[in-house]
């Protein structure tokens, strides 16, 4: 299956805020994190990420269908880490690899080197999948509720 990336721009906040609502509705339902998910964010600072001049947002895309996206924030600074922030699959493509070869991709034009991320401590599959791409935990914790704890990852 090959996994391509689609520069999205302005115009396309809309399907993007949409995908990201999908996509992580269920992790929303499972712990009750309101103030950080992706999936309550309002189209508001979808937007205003893609004015951002560090921001690239690319579409994951399955041949011509759109099974997810990525936002690399990139200073494009010596000493300044890039960071993953958000990257969600929609539910019918998850499990399939399709984020590792995505996180891949980003690395090809990013550059391979100082990334960051942070994910939910207790989602073992994606603490697994940043750990089987070279991402190491650095230590740091944020408690968000009873239910979740973020964990931050970085890539040197």
């Amino acid at each position: 299956m090959e996994v391509t990336l689609l520069r999205a721009g302005i115009d396309d906040a809309k399907e993007l805020h949409a995908m990201q609502v999908e996509s992580f509705k269920e992790l929303l339902e499972k712990y009750q994190d309101f103030d950080t998910s992706p999936a309550n964010e309002n189209m508001e600072k979808v937007e205003a990420r893609l004015k951002q001049d560090f921001t690239f947002y690319y579409f994951i895309c399955i041949g011509q269908q759109k099974a997810g996206a990525i936002r690399i924030v990139d200073q494009k600074e010596n000493g300044k880490n890039k960071r993953i922030s958000p990257i969600f699959i929609l539910p019918e493509f998850q499990g399939k690899g399709i984020a590792q070869k995505a996180i891949r991709l980003c690395e090809e034009i990013h550059g391979s080197e100082n990334w960051e991320l942070d994910t939910i401590l207790q989602e073992p599959k994606n603490c697994h999948l940043y750990e089987k791409m070279g991402y190491r935990q650095t230590g740091r914790t944020r408690v968000i509720n009873e239910r979740l704890t973020l964990v931050f990852y970085t890539k040197i």
